[in-house]
């Protein structure tokens, strides 16, 4: 196994349908323009209630990648 480095972010996803969307939708995007993802960890969900019907879920991920090496 070869030394790697990776890098942390957090991302919010969002969705009007569940919190297994909302990540779906932060990992989709993330994937259109970070190559390599590796884990998405699961940080903190919450709901926006509006007249007290759910509205939105959100989920805030933190997802790493892998650093490409130069050799």
């Amino acid at each position: 196994m070869s030394d790697s480095v990776y890098r942390v972010t957090q991302l919010i996803g969002t969705s009007t349908e569940s919190w297994e969307k909302a990540a779906q939708n932060a990992i989709q995007t993330a994937a259109s323009s970070v190559r390599d993802l590796r884990i998405a960890e699961l940080e903190k969900s919450d709901l926006v209630i509006e007249n007290g019907q759910i509205t939105h879920y959100r989920v805030r991920l933190s997802l790493s990648f892998k650093y490409e090496s130069e050799s």
